[in-house]
This record gives structure tokens, sequence and C-alpha cells, in this order.
């Protein structure tokens, strides 16, 4: 892939939160996915691919935009697998909490970039690179953390771990705590924190707990471009869970997915922040235009950038 298309797909992530945010806190969240979802496909007919979205907003018979399966692109260049989250938090922009992304991953694996897989659920680990080699999904959460403090040089007590503020997690956060690592509970947006690990301004040390599959493969791709280090293992809180797990060829519900598992290729990845968070400053309007904050990264050479846009709505088109 050219290495300029990693720019190109930022636009894609900034059309994606530019629509979303102007939804912010009215509290239709479906409404947030709608816009967004129809801004970014109709800002991926400009850019120089033949598409497929892999992981996307719904199935075929959904009638929803960046449904799975859909050919997306200009229709001229590389033939690419794209995993795309409209809004990553659309919950939480739709309420007006932080931490709300618009995400694009692409690969060009030939036999497939990213594991298909339907909407279920992922329990999930993620760190940065100077942590990749002390902790495991197999291992305790207390086991984990004190490996992670030694590796990082650091206190437990000054560990901070990222967790879903879910019910489910009542047994996780007991033995963090018993652990000695402080715990930041996130009402939403554990992609958000699994990025955040990369950066030590996030105040993320690691990421924990069970949360969205797809965003699991997200993140996979976005620790493989950095150089983290993410490990996921799919689980069914029913049995129509199971079997629509079963059916899209994932039969072993004991297995343990590397990053590289779950996205192969050459990969780049870009989220834009819809709403401040850990990771990216949210949009902010102003009179004709407005800003936003993204992160592009490409696995190839492990470079991630920051970037800051100023939108003047009356000098390009309104996605």
């Amino acid at each position: 892939m050219d290495r300029n298309l990693a720019l190109e797909v930022v636009r894609v992530t900034e059309a994606g939160a530019l629509a979303a945010a102007r939804l912010m806190g009215r509290g239709d969240e479906i409404a947030v996915d709608k816009a967004a979802s129809e801004a970014i496909r109709r800002a991926f007919r400009s850019i120089p691919i033949q598409g497929r979205i892999v992981i996307g907003e719904g199935a075929p018979d959904e009638d929803v935009p960046l449904y799975e399966g859909e050919e997306i692109g200009s229709g001229q260049g590389s033939r690419l697998d794209v995993a795309v989250d409209a809004v990553e938090g659309d919950a939480a922009c739709a309420s007006g909490g932080p931490n709300a992304l618009s995400v694009v991953a692409i690969s060009d694996a030939e036999d497939g970039g990213f594991v298909r897989c339907p909407r279920c659920y992922m329990d999930k680990l993620a760190v940065g690179p100077d942590g990749r080699e002390a902790v495991e999904i197999d291992r305790s959460p207390g086991e984990n953390v004190k490996a992670l403090a030694e590796a990082r040089g650091m206190y437990v007590e000054d560990l901070t771990v990222a967790v879903l503020d879910r019910p489910r997690h009542e047994k996780l956060i007991h033995e963090i705590r018993a652990a000695g690592a402080r715990i930041k509970l996130i009402a939403d947006g554990d992609l958000s924190a699994a990025l955040g690990t990369l950066r030590d301004e996030s105040g993320i040390d690691l990421a924990l707990g069970v949360g969205g599959a797809s965003q699991g493969v997200l993140a996979a791709a976005a620790l493989v471009c950095a150089g983290g280090k993410f490990q996921g293992r799919f689980t069914a809180t029913s049995g129509f869970q199971a079997e629509r797990l079963r059916a899209a060829g994932i039969t072993d519900f004991a297995r343990k997915y590397e990053a590289t598992d779950l996205a192969r290729g050459n990969l780049m990845f870009a989220a834009t922040g819809v709403t401040s968070g850990t990771l990216l400053e949210g949009v902010r309007f102003f009179r004709g235009g407005a800003t936003t904050n993204s992160i592009v990264m490409r696995s190839k050479t492990r470079t991630f950038r920051f970037i800051q846009a100023v939108h003047h709505f009356d000098f390009k088109p309104e996605y």
C-alpha cells in the first residue's frame, strides 16, 4: 500500500467524526451512528482503492451504510480489506460523554486481513510496547500488574488499569484492587482505552476486560501498528451468540488470539476523536468550520502521527 494512503484514510475518519459530533448530547445513538456511517461512505468514494468492508456496521440485509461485504472506494487502486467502526462509543457521543472515536483500519492481506466475527463479545488484554513481554491474558490480573510494574520499573500502586464499568467485571475489579493497582472505570470506549496504553500521557498502563469483539479486532490492528500487545478470546453470553460464532467459523472458544491472528498483512489504522478522551481531543466547532484531532499508524514502519486539522466548510465538501 502507498504510504500516502494513510493520510487519505484520515480524511475518512475526520468525515465520520464531524458528522457524529453535530449530534453530540442529543440522546440518539442510532442517529449518531447513521450520520457517521453515511459520511464515511461518501468520503471513501474519493479514496483510490477497491475496498471491501469485512467488519462494519451490520449485515447486508440490515439496510445500513458500511454493511459487511459492501464495496467502497473509487474502484481503482489496490484491493483492500476494511474494518470500520463509524463511532466507537456512540452512546457516549449521544450523551455528551468522553472517548467517542471514528475508526478505520485497512489491510492488503490476500488471504483476508481481519478475522470476520459477528457482533459478540471478546475478553481482551492490551498493553504498550514496553509491557508486551510482561503480561498474558491467561495470567491473573494480580500477576499481570505485578509483572508489568517490574518491567516498567514502577510501583504496582502507580499503575492504572482501564476496565469497562460493567457488572460482569466485578471480580476483575476486585482482583486488580487487591493487587494494589489503580483502576480507571470507563463507561464506554474500550478501544480508546486500548489505544491509551500506547501513550504515557493517557495515564493508562493496561486495559483488561470483556467488550465488543469487533472493537477488539480494531484494537489489535492498532497495537500491531504500534508494536504493542493485544490478546483476545471470543466469548458467548448466550446460545444465540455461540451459534453466530460457530456460523462464522469460530468454534474453539478457549483459543487465545494474538493481535496478528486478528489483523494481518500490511496494516494502516486511523482514528479521529468525536468527543474528547484519554487519547484524542474531540471535534470543536467554530464559526464556519471545526477542528479535529486524529492519529494514524502504519504497521510497516511502526510510525504514528497525531494530526490536528482545521476545516473551513466554505472551502471543502461538508460530509
